[in-house]
């Protein structure tokens, strides 16, 4: 069956899927949004409040630092008590890898070729296979294997390209499959040409990531023309968006760039203007408080926020929730699309957000009685 809009389909790439914990990754499975923990892992309370932070922000899965005896001798209680699978990062030492896996890790993120001799490769194997634990190979431009930078004289997509196959071959060589793997950079278009030819010879789910990114606009817009084209051209099954912020400021970055692709669905969709002269409200204090006040709605829905009539009825129409600025403190709401009602300046904070919490139990109760009705026998 065609499209109705052809101009927004994204035809993916094929890639096996794999499990983390009990989310997927690859096939045919949403593509799953990650961050990473930076407080020290030995503080078992502060890391295990960050990933609640995380998780409510919604994060899928989250990796944390193991670089030492101490992180992972209670790594077992971070496990236990988050909602969602943890990748244990591991960069040199191999018993840290161990100890992580026995310690509830879904996953270990390593590189193979980093950690030793076959033998200790080996040992990490063993220790996933028994755990349940998949692997994230991850190779980055910044510590490219010496060989690698002697024989290309610098990093480029090629010698990317070429370390992950060596990793990946120290893990099929122990007959070692659940993998996923990332060939980060800094650099835009590295990274992106990095990926393109990753994708074209692995079937593995590929973790995307600019690495090193910045700081919060700075890296939000790397993040957002590296990971974006990327998605955009179908390849990659889960992404980390690398900001100099919080972790919670990841993962929101992470949706915000799957919503714009129309590849996932989380919270409210804002389209807004930037404002200008014929506002009828401050469009701009209205956009921040409402993204701060509404930080808490996780059902899918849109909401529009235009300054003046001139392009505000319009994107109304195509949104759950409108508003549009007015003249005299006064302006229209627009509910599915259709004029409804007038608010005045003074209340049109609170009224939206009520609106926008009305709608949101709305769709929730509807997909209730939706998956009730698809449970009943004919």
């Amino acid at each position: 069956m065609s499209a109705v809009r052809p101009w927004r389909m994204i035809d993916r790439r094929k890639s096996r899927q794999i499990m983390v914990g009990n989310v997927p990754v690859g096939g045919d499975a949403p593509i799953t949004v990650q961050t990473m923990t930076n407080t020290p892992t030995e503080d078992v309370a502060a890391t295990i409040d960050q990933i609640r932070r995380c998780e409510d922000a919604g994060a899928d899965i989250i990796r944390v630092s193991c670089p030492t005896a101490e992180s992972t001798a209670h790594f077992d209680k971070i496990t236990r008590a988050s909602a969602i699978p943890i990748v244990a990062d591991i960069h040199f030492h191999y018993k840290r890898a161990l100890e992580a896996a026995d310690k509830g890790a879904a996953c270990l993120r390593i590189n193979p070729g980093n950690i030793g001799s076959s033998e200790r490769v080996a040992e990490v194997v063993r220790a996933a296979k028994a755990n349940g634990c998949a692997i994230r190979i991850g190779v980055n431009a910044g510590s490219l294997e010496k060989d690698l930078l002697e024989k290309y004289g610098e990093p480029c997509p090629e010698a990317l390209v070429e370390s992950a196959l060596d990793h990946i071959k120290l893990l099929q060589d122990h007959d070692f499959h659940d993998y996923k793997v990332a060939v980060k950079a800094s650099d835009v278009f590295l990274a992106v040409a990095a990926y393109q030819g990753l994708a074209e010879t692995v079937d593995c789910p590929l973790h995307l990531g600019i690495t090193e990114a910045g700081g919060l606009i700075g890296g939000t817009v790397k993040s957002s023309i590296g990971i974006g084209n990327l998605l955009w051209a179908g390849i990659g099954d889960t992404i980390r968006v690398s900001l100099s912020a919080q972790p919670e400021e990841e993962v929101r970055v992470g949706f915000e760039i799957l919503k714009s692709l129309g590849l996932r669905t989380r919270g409210v969709r804002v389209v807004s203007c930037p404002s200008c002269a014929r506002q009828g409200f401050d469009v701009i204090k209205t956009v921040q408080a409402l993204e701060e006040r509404l930080q808490h709605i996780k059902t899918p829905l849109s909401l529009s926020v235009l300054g003046c009539v001139v392009n505000g009825p319009g994107e109304a129409r195509e949104t759950d929730i409108g508003i549009t600025g007015g003249g005299a403190g006064k302006h229209m709401v627009y509910l599915s699309g259709v004029t409804d009602h007038h608010v005045e300046s003074a209340d049109m904070l609170d009224h939206i957000v009520t609106l926008v919490e009305a709608k949101a139990a709305e769709i929730e109760s509807d997909m209730i009685d939706a998956g009730a009705a698809d449970s009943v026998p004919a």
